[in-house]
């Protein structure tokens, strides 16, 4: 059984290493890079400030993140379902570099479930088929 990560291992020194190792990625990354720039332009430094927030708030429950995700994904151009999966994957690998396995562990199931909630909110008509393999439990219209 694998035990349980307390907050007073995930630190905020630990968050903004991941943030900054993870949006260097981002950043280098061919498919990512460019739809960042375009959103993020020069604010690089408020915008990795955001995502400590962010993360503080979800990872250690500090309520400092007071922005709304889903209404800035939804308003950014040329973003593409399949991106959410490279944004995961290079999330994942930076976890894996930076943390243990069971603080990396547990810093991906919150980014998985935070991804899915985003394609969902972002990409889901009920009017039109959702993709096979993109979520484990596809939305169903209503009858």
């Amino acid at each position: 059984m694998e035990r349980a990560v307390t907050t007073d291992q995930i630190t905020e020194g630990a968050i903004r290493r991941l943030v900054g190792a993870f949006y260097g990625k981002v950043r280098a990354d061919p498919e990512l890079g460019p739809i960042f720039e375009r959103a993020i332009g020069g604010n690089w430094d408020q915008h990795l400030a955001k995502m400590c927030d962010f993360w503080s708030s979800v990872m250690l429950t500090s309520g400092r993140y007071k922005g709304n995700p889903v209404a800035v994904h939804q308003h950014v151009a040329g973003i593409e379902l399949q991106l959410f999966d490279r944004w995961l994957a290079l999330f994942e690998q930076t976890c894996g570099e930076l943390f243990d396995a069971t603080i990396a562990a547990a810093f991906t199931t919150k980014a998985r479930r935070i991804a899915e909630s985003l394609k969902l909110a972002v990409f889901y008509r009920p009017d039109r088929p959702w993709p096979i393999g993109v979520a484990e439990n596809p939305p169903r219209a209503a009858p």
